[in-house]
Protein backbone atom coordinates (compact mmCIF):
# COMPACT_ATOMS: atom_id res chain seq x y z
CA UNK A 1 0.00 0.00 0.00
CA UNK A 2 2.78 2.26 0.63
CA UNK A 3 3.66 2.26 -3.02
CA UNK A 4 0.10 3.06 -4.05
CA UNK A 5 -0.15 6.02 -1.74
CA UNK A 6 2.98 7.48 -3.17
CA UNK A 7 1.66 7.15 -6.71
CA UNK A 8 -1.67 8.71 -5.82
CA UNK A 9 0.08 11.50 -3.97
CA UNK A 10 2.30 12.26 -6.97
CA UNK A 11 -0.58 12.14 -9.44
CA UNK A 12 -2.64 14.51 -7.33
CA UNK A 13 0.26 16.91 -6.97
CA UNK A 14 0.90 16.83 -10.75
CA UNK A 15 -2.77 17.51 -11.48
CA UNK A 16 -2.78 20.47 -9.08
CA UNK A 17 0.42 21.77 -10.71
CA UNK A 18 -1.04 21.50 -14.21
CA UNK A 19 -4.22 23.24 -13.17
CA UNK A 20 -2.28 26.00 -11.45
CA UNK A 21 -0.12 26.84 -14.52
CA UNK A 22 -3.10 26.99 -16.90
CA UNK A 23 -5.04 29.17 -14.47
CA UNK A 24 -2.31 31.84 -14.66
CA UNK A 25 -1.83 32.14 -18.46
CA UNK A 26 0.37 35.04 -19.67
CA UNK A 27 -1.40 38.21 -20.92
CA UNK A 28 0.01 40.58 -23.60
CA UNK A 29 -0.86 44.03 -24.87
CA UNK A 30 0.28 45.80 -28.05
CA UNK A 31 0.60 49.45 -29.02
CA UNK A 32 1.86 51.30 -32.10
CA UNK A 33 3.89 54.51 -32.44
CA UNK A 34 4.16 56.59 -35.60
CA UNK A 35 7.57 58.19 -36.27
CA UNK A 36 7.93 61.33 -38.40
CA UNK A 37 11.21 62.88 -39.52
CA UNK A 38 11.16 66.18 -41.43
CA UNK A 39 14.11 66.43 -43.81
CA UNK A 40 14.31 69.75 -45.66
CA UNK A 41 16.58 70.86 -48.46
CA UNK A 42 19.77 72.20 -46.98
CA UNK A 43 22.95 73.78 -48.34
CA UNK A 44 26.35 74.31 -46.74
CA UNK A 45 29.28 76.05 -48.40
CA UNK A 46 32.66 76.45 -46.75
CA UNK A 47 35.57 78.30 -48.34
CA UNK A 48 39.00 77.55 -46.91
CA UNK A 49 39.99 81.23 -46.70
CA UNK A 50 38.35 84.64 -46.34
CA UNK A 51 40.62 86.13 -48.99
CA UNK A 52 43.17 85.25 -51.64
CA UNK A 53 46.24 87.35 -52.19
CA UNK A 54 48.68 87.64 -55.07
CA UNK A 55 52.20 88.62 -54.07
CA UNK A 56 53.96 91.21 -56.24
CA UNK A 57 56.38 89.62 -58.73
CA UNK A 58 58.56 90.83 -61.61
CA UNK A 59 56.46 90.48 -64.81
CA UNK A 60 59.65 89.74 -66.75
CA UNK A 61 60.33 86.56 -64.76
CA UNK A 62 56.84 85.61 -63.47
CA UNK A 63 54.30 86.12 -66.29
CA UNK A 64 51.37 84.69 -64.27
CA UNK A 65 50.59 85.35 -60.62
CA UNK A 66 49.18 82.32 -58.77
CA UNK A 67 47.33 82.43 -55.46
CA UNK A 68 47.37 79.66 -52.87
CA UNK A 69 44.75 77.00 -53.63
CA UNK A 70 41.36 77.68 -52.05
CA UNK A 71 39.56 74.67 -50.56
CA UNK A 72 35.84 74.48 -51.33
CA UNK A 73 33.52 72.19 -49.35
CA UNK A 74 29.92 71.74 -50.43
CA UNK A 75 27.14 69.96 -48.54
CA UNK A 76 23.76 69.51 -50.20
CA UNK A 77 20.61 67.80 -48.99
CA UNK A 78 18.16 67.38 -51.83
CA UNK A 79 16.24 64.69 -53.70
CA UNK A 80 18.20 61.95 -55.50
CA UNK A 81 17.57 63.75 -58.82
CA UNK A 82 18.06 67.29 -57.43
CA UNK A 83 20.48 69.50 -59.37
CA UNK A 84 23.04 71.17 -57.10
CA UNK A 85 24.95 74.16 -58.51
CA UNK A 86 27.82 76.29 -57.23
CA UNK A 87 28.48 79.62 -58.97
CA UNK A 88 30.70 82.64 -58.45
CA UNK A 89 30.04 86.26 -59.44
CA UNK A 90 32.45 89.18 -59.03
CA UNK A 91 31.16 92.54 -57.80
CA UNK A 92 33.23 94.36 -60.42
CA UNK A 93 36.74 94.68 -61.81
CA UNK A 94 39.82 94.53 -59.65
CA UNK A 95 40.06 98.17 -58.58
CA UNK A 96 42.60 100.43 -56.91
CA UNK A 97 41.24 103.96 -56.66
CA UNK A 98 40.41 104.91 -60.26
CA UNK A 99 42.64 102.18 -61.75
CA UNK A 100 41.21 98.81 -62.72
CA UNK A 101 42.22 95.40 -64.00
CA UNK A 102 39.46 93.72 -66.04
CA UNK A 103 37.84 90.95 -64.00
CA UNK A 104 38.02 88.48 -66.90
CA UNK A 105 41.80 88.39 -66.30
CA UNK A 106 41.12 86.59 -63.00
CA UNK A 107 40.88 82.91 -63.96
CA UNK A 108 40.88 79.63 -62.05
CA UNK A 109 41.52 75.94 -62.32
CA UNK A 110 39.70 73.47 -60.09
CA UNK A 111 40.11 69.95 -58.81
CA UNK A 112 37.46 67.64 -57.41
CA UNK A 113 34.60 65.57 -58.79
CA UNK A 114 31.92 67.79 -60.31
CA UNK A 115 34.00 70.98 -60.14
CA UNK A 116 34.51 72.92 -63.38
CA UNK A 117 38.10 72.30 -64.53
CA UNK A 118 38.63 75.94 -65.53
CA UNK A 119 36.80 79.22 -65.39
CA UNK A 120 37.06 82.97 -65.81
CA UNK A 121 35.66 85.54 -63.41
CA UNK A 122 32.78 87.73 -64.55
CA UNK A 123 30.89 90.65 -63.00
CA UNK A 124 27.64 90.32 -64.97
CA UNK A 125 27.04 86.58 -65.34
CA UNK A 126 27.58 84.06 -62.54
CA UNK A 127 30.13 81.46 -63.57
CA UNK A 128 29.76 77.76 -62.83
CA UNK A 129 32.22 76.42 -60.28
CA UNK A 130 30.60 73.00 -59.98
CA UNK A 131 27.46 70.95 -60.56
CA UNK A 132 26.22 67.73 -59.00
CA UNK A 133 23.12 65.57 -58.89
CA UNK A 134 21.60 64.42 -55.62
CA UNK A 135 22.50 64.85 -51.97
CA UNK A 136 26.00 64.57 -50.55
CA UNK A 137 29.23 66.25 -49.54
CA UNK A 138 31.72 67.37 -52.15
CA UNK A 139 35.23 68.73 -51.74
CA UNK A 140 37.54 70.41 -54.19
CA UNK A 141 39.90 73.30 -54.63
CA UNK A 142 40.26 76.36 -56.83
CA UNK A 143 43.54 77.99 -57.78
CA UNK A 144 43.19 81.56 -59.03
CA UNK A 145 45.63 83.07 -61.51
CA UNK A 146 46.15 86.55 -62.91
CA UNK A 147 48.41 87.61 -65.80
CA UNK A 148 51.30 89.70 -64.44
CA UNK A 149 51.64 92.80 -66.62
CA UNK A 150 53.92 95.82 -66.83
CA UNK A 151 50.84 97.86 -67.80
CA UNK A 152 49.17 97.66 -64.36
CA UNK A 153 49.28 100.96 -62.46
CA UNK A 154 50.78 100.80 -58.98
CA UNK A 155 48.20 100.10 -56.27
CA UNK A 156 46.38 97.50 -54.20
CA UNK A 157 43.57 96.06 -56.30
CA UNK A 158 40.50 94.42 -54.77
CA UNK A 159 37.13 92.98 -55.68
CA UNK A 160 34.70 90.59 -54.02
CA UNK A 161 33.78 87.17 -55.35
CA UNK A 162 30.31 86.04 -54.24
CA UNK A 163 29.75 82.27 -54.24
CA UNK A 164 26.23 80.89 -54.39
CA UNK A 165 25.27 77.27 -53.69
CA UNK A 166 21.81 76.37 -55.02
CA UNK A 167 20.00 73.29 -53.75
CA UNK A 168 16.41 72.60 -54.86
Amino acid sequence: MRNTLVKVGLSTAAAVLLMSSSAYAQATANASLNVTVNVAARARLTLGAAAITFADQDPGTVPTLTATALTVDVGARTSPAGNVALTVLATGPLASGGNTIAINNLAWTSTGTGFAATGTSNATTAQSVGTWTGPGSRAGSQTYTLPNSWTYAVGTYTTTLNYTLSVP
